[in-house]
């Protein structure tokens, strides 16, 4: 990353930070999921950045990939994990943090592990160090309160209009040994009173760009070209596109979806149907370390 690209990542974090204690202030219990990702999104666009992915509102056992269709009527409730990202050109903040909205005990407990083993992996953070001992970091904080890591969720190298890109940063002592470069990074450490794994559940209407080959239909088509110009591989949503085409759009996107020009996102289920916690930052790694989402 040259100086001007650092800065734009650098940017999108102090948005992302400036959001997140936005979205804290007025998210309440029994609130339309809707109302609270269309706040998050409009004021990351207010303070002069775009959201790299649409906001994912989880409740419970719903680990990540839940985010509001355009009619969506959900409230806000349980343990909900709000992530969300910032981009300034491409360079991107990721974040997230997690709620209790029924004054749960366990809840209280699961939020303070997410949170400890991210403070405690972000210490050990540095330029060359294996990234199995990041992982080592998160699983032993975890496992120190009581709970388990979600071993098949991980954080992730970010590079320029790419959300996850090369290394991914283990919620594991994986005993990898790759070291940790120079980079844009997100740890995102999940926590969970279950087995410790997520599936696939059902679709969330969160989309990316895999191919820009040609589909027939015109409709579809135009929907194509908006994506390619406007989100190039980063995520959208169903949403968004109904927002900017109408109702007509989700034909589209099913024809552009069938027709192998985009990925369907599936929402992330604890495998036990155990509550999730979620805790993330985003973390520049150069000769020093700066946490841009801070």
């Amino acid at each position: 990353m040259n100086q001007k690209e650092k800065q734009n990542a650098i940017k999108a974090g102090e948005i992302a930070s400036q959001v997140k204690q936005f979205a804290k202030s007025f998210i309440k219990a029994d609130m339309p999921l809707l109302e609270i990702a269309e706040k998050i999104e409009s004021q990351i666009i207010k303070l002069g950045g775009k959201p790299a992915f649409p906001v994912n509102l989880s409740i419970n056992e719903i680990a990540a990939h839940y985010t509001p269709s355009y009619n969506d009527l959900t409230v806000a409730k349980g343990l909900l994990k709000v992530d969300f990202g910032v981009h300034i050109d491409g360079f991107i903040a990721d974040v997230a943090f997690s709620l209790d909205l029924e004054n749960n005990e366990e809840n209280k407990k699961l939020i303070k592990a997410s949170e400890k083993a991210l403070k405690n992996a972000v210490q050990k953070t540095k330029l060359g160090i294996p990234i199995g001992e990041i992982g080592k970091a998160i699983q032993d904080s975890i496992e120190s309160e009581g709970f388990s890591p979600i071993i098949n969720l991980s954080g992730h190298e970010m590079q320029k209009y790419e959300l996850h890109a090369g290394i991914t940063i283990p919620n594991i002592d994986n005993k990898k040994t790759e070291k940790l470069q120079k980079g844009l990074y997100a740890i995102e450490p999940f926590v969970t009173t279950g087995t410790g794994k997520v599936y696939d559940g059902k679709p969330s209407g969160i989309y990316s760009l895999i191919d820009s080959k040609n589909v027939r239909n015109p409709s579809a088509r135009e929907v194509l070209n908006f994506v390619e110009e406007e989100y190039q591989t980063l995520p959208f949503c169903s949403r968004w596109i109904v927002k900017k085409f109408g109702i007509k759009s989700l034909f589209a996107l099913k024809q552009l979806e069938d027709n192998r020009n985009l990925n369907h996102f599936q929402h992330l289920i604890e495998a036990s149907h155990n509550k999730v916690s979620q805790s993330e930052e985003t973390i520049l790694v150069d000769d020093k370390i700066t946490i841009t989402t801070e």
